[in-house]
């Protein structure tokens, strides 16, 4: 929300990532090397299990896996385990922001809407309101 331009208070960053094995693996080596650990009690290479991703949606409603990092006032990491967006297609749409030295990958307004959606909260409604705003140009 930050990066499209819409200030909000968060402390966590949420990933949209492939779920395709070469992938997870790769996340999973740069998530160890980061010292990100879950923070549920469930092991980070368990991401790579579809059936278990599976049950974690349909049987405990959970939408992301959360990772901490090691300093107390780091970013929570949640990677979306079932997302309602094609990952190739949303790739299509998506934006880049340079931050200093590093390109982001931002998912397109349409696809943070749809994102928003899904999640449902009370916050997540107010900025579908501001990110609608923003594809009216209103903003």
């Amino acid at each position: 929300m930050n990066l499209h331009g819409v200030p909000r208070m968060t402390m966590d960053i949420d990933l949209v990532i492939s779920l395709d094995t070469k992938n997870l693996k790769g996340f999973i080596d740069a998530a160890t090397s980061l010292q990100l650990k879950p923070i549920l009690p469930i092991a980070l290479s368990d991401l790579l299990d579809s059936g278990k991703r599976g049950h974690w949606t349909r049987e405990r409603n959970m939408v992301a896996f959360a990772l901490r990092p090691p300093q107390a006032d780091g970013p929570t990491v949640d990677i979306l385990i079932d997302p309602p967006i094609d990952i190739e297609k949303a790739l299509g749409k998506a934006l880049t922001r340079d931050l200093g030295f590093t390109r982001v990958v931002l998912a397109s307004i349409e696809d943070m809407i749809l994102l928003k959606e899904m999640a449902g909260r009370e916050q997540d409604k107010a900025d579908i309101a501001h990110l609608r705003r923003l594809q009216n140009g209103a903003i």
